[in-house]
């Protein structure tokens, strides 16, 4: 572990290669690192896209230890170059990994026993820094693309309601939509890996919290946290008015019937008067 990640300081994938028989062979890439963090999302450094995946594959899929896997897989993918003569920052797209100023509490963010990692152990705190970072911004992007998923497929409730007058969804089906906006809302405020607050390792470690700041500025998690919970909250409005207009609904057919059931009574009220009325004049 490190901080708040599983850390792979050293990470080697096989990748099939063709030789000039056309035969297949395996080829031993350079080794890189990764980052698992809690919310699903695995940062690689010095990893191809096609061989981080095959060996997500292999680690964790294969082995049956994937829960709640996204609907669909979110990337996100900046530049680095190592070069020692150079500060460690963010310019542009591009991480520069050099030369890094000495923590404030090491012995409470580093490894108490520390594996040589395939990258410069030097840049190790920075890497976590800009990692989580990154992680941040590719799951907003999973909760960016299920809300536009749910508001394209209520786009045409608005439209139904103004042509048919009925809302066309069923209270289950609108509780079940409900239900899935308060997860999304869940993900980004309440979990622990949340969008909002600021990590607690960073508090102590001011040169770590400009890391992490650059990139997230960089990516914009701020402004696009924002958006999202602004449509979040839109569609919130749009399946509370479709649920009033079905309880508005029910109630009207819930005083249809109560009319219903005082008319029979007093048509059977009336007929056992007369009843008794007729048997009275008899007895007269």
């Amino acid at each position: 572990m490190f901080a708040e990640a599983l850390w792979l300081p050293v990470v080697r994938v096989q990748a099939a290669s063709k030789a000039q028989d056309g035969d297949q062979h395996d080829a031993e890439h350079e080794p890189g690192e990764a980052f698992l963090f809690e919310n699903g999302c695995a940062v690689f450094w010095g990893i191809e896209e096609d061989d981080a995946r095959r060996f997500l594959d292999n680690l964790v899929r294969k082995n049956g230890v994937e829960i709640g896997r996204y609907a669909e897989e979110e990337i996100e993918e900046v530049e680095f170059v190592a070069d020692a003569s150079e500060k460690t920052r963010l310019q542009g797209d591009l991480i520069i990994l050099g030369e890094s100023l000495p923590l404030s509490n090491p012995e409470e963010l580093l490894p108490s026993s520390l594996p040589t990692p395939s990258l410069p152990e030097t840049t190790l705190p920075a890497r976590y820094a800009y990692s989580e970072a990154l992680a941040r911004s590719t799951a907003l992007s999973a909760i960016e693309t299920g809300v536009e998923e749910f508001l394209s497929g209520a786009s045409r409730l608005p439209e139904s309601l103004s042509a048919t007058g009925k809302p066309g969804l069923g209270r289950t089906e609108i509780i079940k939509r409900m239900g899935l906006l308060l997860k999304f809302r869940q993900r980004i405020f309440l979990n622990p890996q949340n969008f909002t607050d600021m990590p607690e390792v960073y508090w102590s470690e001011a040169v770590l919290e400009k890391h992490f700041n650059q990139m997230s500025e960089a990516l914009e998690i701020k402004s696009r946290t924002q958006l999202v919970n602004a449509k979040i909250t839109y569609a919130v409005e749009l399946q509370s008015v479709m649920r009033e207009l079905l309880t508005e609904a029910s109630g009207h057919r819930m005083e249809l019937i109560i009319i219903a059931l005082i008319a029979v009574e007093v048509t059977l009220v009336n007929q056992v008067y007369k009843g008794l009325l007729m048997c009275t004049t008899n007895e007269t």
